[in-house]
């Protein structure tokens, strides 16, 4: 049996959540309002895909770890593919005008095209463009 999960939610600390939202809400994002309060937002990154803005404390309150420090080290890359090479510059000077840092390595590779944003809480974004027919020939499909 292959495991297939039915939706993701990805957990993240912010600072000022209303802050946090207008950010991803000038990129273009949309936020669930049923799972919207004071303390956390449901971001809606695609088909049961999500990202949960946790205000620190209400973070902190789910693990007895401290919040990685993004201004020293990166907790991990969030990646996304977009359909084309234009939407990953679209979104990535969306993200630069409302206050998110590049962080892009220079340089494209031949299947891939990605730009890298920090966005206003230090998380580090990796938008893609990804043609996954020039891999080997095959369609790919990605379950």
């Amino acid at each position: 049996m292959v495991l297939k999960i039915e939706q993701i939610f990805v957990n993240l600390p912010v600072k000022d959540l209303e802050v946090s939202m207008d950010f991803f809400k000038k990129i273009g994002f949309e936020f669930d309002e049923r799972f919207t309060d004071e303390k956390a937002a449901c971001m809606v990154l695609g088909s049961n895909m999500y990202a949960m803005l946790l205000e620190e404390d209400f973070f902190s309150s789910f693990t007895h770890l401290g919040i990685a420090d993004t201004s020293k080290e990166n907790e991990c890359i969030l990646a996304f593919n977009v359909s084309s090479k234009e939407e990953v510059d679209t979104i990535f000077n969306k993200a630069l005008e409302a206050g998110g840092e590049d962080k892009s390595i220079p340089g494209e590779e031949e299947m891939m095209y990605f730009k890298r944003i920090k966005d206003i809480d230090g998380h580090l974004w990796e938008i893609s463009f990804m043609d996954f027919n020039q891999f080997d020939n095959t369609d790919y499909t990605i379950i």
